[in-house]
């Protein structure tokens, strides 16, 4: 049976411009495995698990913001894709996953590495197809060019996103010989698109600059989003009577008018002081928001309005109070907002935010300045001596909800979270997959679980000389003794916090990387400065210490924010 049409997959991916592929070794697989490897101008990267690999093809994607490859063999090989599928999914990362699958009779029929392959990932791909087993007729061979296009275009189209292609197999699937070439057809078939162009029409705009002078209490928000530019400076260039909560993961941290602590703040401040704060106009963009007190505070005091700004796709109501969607580009729509009018009862709304937010990120300086090995303040130290264009990784669980508290404005650091499903599995295979490809430094701060979780994120033959870790072991899960319900069960420390004994040490000895421990106030900066001044090799930072300590410190934290909050009359003071 003929090749020809599964090399020119390789093929029509270049030309679509995807030019990194991570495949993960099988036989199943080797038609699609020679195609990638041996074309000129694709990347190819090879991760033994599947899992990893998934994960580090999420991390190159998002850096490279252009669709990934992915090749694996059948069976659970392909199951095991699954979690960094769901992640590109919900966070709208374009990949293409090939797997290779044993012919259709041969499934069900106790066949060795044969399971249910066809939509195997459900509705975590934006769309599933099967390629045909037979490659000879002209009309196949159509079909399977025509299906490799559709895939590629859809996920590149907005809201980008995976797409799934089961390719069966009847054998032979290698090449006749070890010295058989692997040719690409000259004139394949390249279907292109044009994409909209995400702005509103005139008629839109006047129709909402009307509407807009209605609202006196106007509040942005704004979601995970990869760094923009053009929306960085659209956002800089609206008036300071606007109030803009920015995510951490919004990548909009640079600017100093935006609100990035209202998580403390929201959880905190007294109830008399939120209901004062309440929009009556809620304008979102960008996707997942980390706080969950936002979004109760949110549902809670809900705005009369709620605009939320999306080109194209399906568009959430996660505070239960959408009244208007509008499809343009956020940076287009703040270029619109900056020249709009606007209330001038805005301007001492946003006076009262700007008191809330001063106040919070004086208390949580106030606290950190007295030394200690808290994780706090090792985050702390991280982030304020991150250099200028450098990337920062945060994986899941209390290390992106610690640095969304620590926070400030930082000088051009480009944020990266999984924040598409939350997960702990893949965070550091996906910071690997973004040093992988880009040059600059790639810091990620983890938990101990999350690290030890994903260590075959490591398990390949590639030079990481631009990755740093910082890891936060405290032996167990922390985050369950600082939430309610399981912290005070007589099961927490063995079935919740799930306590372990590991360090990095041995994991950097087996992989080559230089450790540096950290086991005292006095070896933070020294660590810190350490861990970021330049090596030939990948460097790990590691603070032990307790989750008793840790939850006591947070609790002190929490404690002094609201004392902070109580020395104040009101949010109309000064």
């Amino acid at each position: 049976m003929s090749l020809q049409p599964v090399y020119d997959i390789a093929e029509i991916c270049a030309r679509q411009g995807i030019t990194h592929a991570v495949i993960s070794p099988g036989s199943r697989n080797a038609a699609i495995t020679l195609a990638f490897t041996r074309h000129k101008d694709i990347k190819t990267f090879v991760i033994p698990d599947e899992r990893s690999a998934g994960f580090i093809a999420l991390g190159l994607a998002l850096q490279l913001g252009a669709p990934v490859a992915i090749v694996c063999t059948s069976g659970t090989a392909a199951f095991n894709l699954a979690p960094a599928v769901a992640e590109a999914f919900f966070q709208q990362v374009p990949l293409l996953v090939l797997t290779a699958d044993r012919p259709p009779e041969w499934i069900g029929q106790q066949d060795g590495q044969a399971i249910f392959q066809r939509n195997i990932f459900g509705p975590h791909v934006k769309q599933a197809y099967e390629l045909p087993v037979s490659r000879i007729h002209p009309d196949e061979i159509w079909h399977i060019n025509r299906l490799v296009n559709q895939a590629i275009l859809l996920a590149r189209a907005l809201p980008r996103g995976p797409v799934h292609l089961n390719v069966p197999f009847r054998e032979p699937f290698y090449p006749a010989s070890a010295t058989e070439k692997t040719t690409y057809t000259n004139q394949v078939r390249i279907i292109r698109e044009v994409p909209s162009a995400g702005t509103m029409t005139k008629e839109e705009a006047t129709a909402l600059a009307y509407e807009l002078r209605s609202f006196h209490r106007i509040v942005l928000v704004a979601g995970q989003m990869p760094r923009d530019e053009s929306l960085l400076s659209a956002v800089q260039n609206l008036p300071e009577k606007l109030v803009v909560l920015a995510d951490i993961t919004a990548n909009l941290n640079d600017l100093k008018t935006v609100f990035v602590q209202y998580d403390m703040a929201l959880a905190h401040a007294p109830e008399a002081w939120k209901e004062d704060l309440q929009p009556d106009l809620l304008i979102t963009f960008g996707n997942h928001i980390l706080s969950k007190h936002l979004k109760l505070y949110l549902r809670k005091h809900r705005p009369a309005g709620h605009w939320h700004v999306q080109p194209q796709g399906d568009v959430p109501d996660v505070f239960q109070s959408l009244t208007r969607i509008i499809r343009c580009t956020p940076a287009s729509f703040c270029q619109w907002l900056s020249t709009a009018t606007v209330s001038e009862h805005q301007t001492r709304y946003a006076a009262k935010w700007r008191r809330l937010s001063n106040l919070t990120a004086a208390g949580i300086e106030s606290f950190l300045n007295i030394p200690a090995s808290s994780e706090l303040h090792l985050t702390r130290a991280l982030l304020q001596n991150l250099p200028a264009h450098s990337h920062l990784h945060l994986a899941n669980s209390m290390s992106v909800r610690y640095a969304a508290m620590m926070i400030q404005p930082a000088r051009h650091v480009v944020v990266h979270s999984n924040r598409g499903t939350s997960g702990i599995d893949g965070c550091t295979s996906t910071a690997v997959g973004h040093s992988l490809a880009h040059s600059a430094l790639h810091v990620l701060l983890t938990g101990d679980l999350a690290f030890f979780y994903d260590r075959n994120a490591f398990w390949h033959n590639y030079p990481l000389p631009n990755l740093r870790i910082a890891v936060l072991n405290n032996h167990g899960g922390l985050i369950f003794k600082l939430i309610d319900g399981p912290a005070h069960l007589p099961e927490a420390d063995e079935y919740f916090v799930t306590q372990q004994q590991l360090t990095a040490k041995h994991l950097c000895a087996e992989f080559g990387f230089e450790y540096i421990p950290v086991r005292k106030p006095a070896d933070i900066p020294a660590g810190i400065n350490k861990l970021l001044a330049p090596g030939p090799t990948a460097k790990i930072l590691e603070l032990e210490s307790r989750v008793s300590d840790n939850v006591s410190i947070f609790e002190s934290l929490k404690h002094h924010i609201r004392q902070t909050y109580a020395t104040q009359i009101s949010l109309a003071a000064h």
